[in-house]
């Protein structure tokens, strides 16, 4: 099961389950939660949705080998929603969403965070925005969300040096909420989603609808133009060898 679901007093606990890859996002894996969320969306016994991985990372993003095989293979098929159809369901879920980040964030494991309402993290995880050091644009409208959550020179800093952000850092930043220790992370995160399931469902609704609303078309926007560059990059010199060099590494 790549995508475990719970639920328990109003709160779907979705965890991303493919450890024995760090959680990387293979298509399979974007259909799965793309569809999670479409239907905790429309669930009226799912009040809040809280998203974290098994094992020891949140997500190490997209599964590079796929990466690769979309640019090599001929005969790649994506899936029915893949990593766009997750993206639009994260920018229109309608209630609120809770990142717990239980270990490394690669990626979309990071830029993720820039759509959810709360977001935890483990004191020994670590971020990190790996594009520029993929040959890549940056996704998810991390462009516009990451300079709104955290302010420019820090957005800055993380989209451009393809560094790590330790949970200090990243708490300074303000791209979470709150760092806990590992074995309080989870508990501490369905605390205050409890609290949230508590409201009525139409009142948060209406919070983050009203929050949300005057920036939607600019995160489209934003989308639009990351995954126009994205689509420029993919395949070029600079992300081949940077592909190839993964491969290479994966092969010794």
């Amino acid at each position: 099961m790549l995508l475990q679901i719970d639920d328990d007093s109003r709160v779907r606990t979705l965890t991303l389950n493919r450890p024995e890859a760090l959680n990387a996002f293979n298509e399979a894996l974007y259909d799965a939660t793309a569809e999670a969320l479409l239907a905790a969306a429309e669930d009226p016994q799912v009040t809040v949705v809280l998203l974290t991985g098994a094992g020891r990372a949140f997500s190490a993003g997209t599964d590079l080998t796929e990466m690769q095989a979309r640019i090599t293979d001929p005969a790649f098929a994506p899936g029915k929603h893949g990593f766009t159809g997750l993206i639009d369901a994260l920018a229109r879920f309608p209630k609120p969403l809770i990142c717990a980040v239980n270990g490394v964030g690669l990626g979309i494991g990071t830029t993720i965070l820039g759509y959810a309402d709360l977001a935890f993290m483990s004191s020994t995880a670590r971020l990190k925005c790996p594009f520029t050091s993929l040959g890549v644009a940056p996704e998810a409208a991390s462009s516009y969300l990451l300079p709104q959550l955290i302010g420019r020179q820090n957005a800055a800093w993380l989209l451009l040096s393809s560094e790590w952000v330790d949970a200090d850092e990243a708490l300074r930043m303000g791209l979470v909420f709150k760092v806990c220790e590992p074995d309080a992370l989870l508990g501490e995160a369905r605390r205050h989603a409890e609290v949230l399931a508590a409201r009525p469902v139409s009142s948060l609704m209406a919070v983050k609808q009203a929050m949300i609303e005057p920036i939607r078309g600019e995160i489209a926007a934003a989308g639009a133009r990351e995954n126009a560059l994205f689509a420029e990059l993919l395949g070029a010199q600079a992300n081949a060898d940077a592909l190839a060099e993964f491969t290479e590494r994966r092969g010794r």
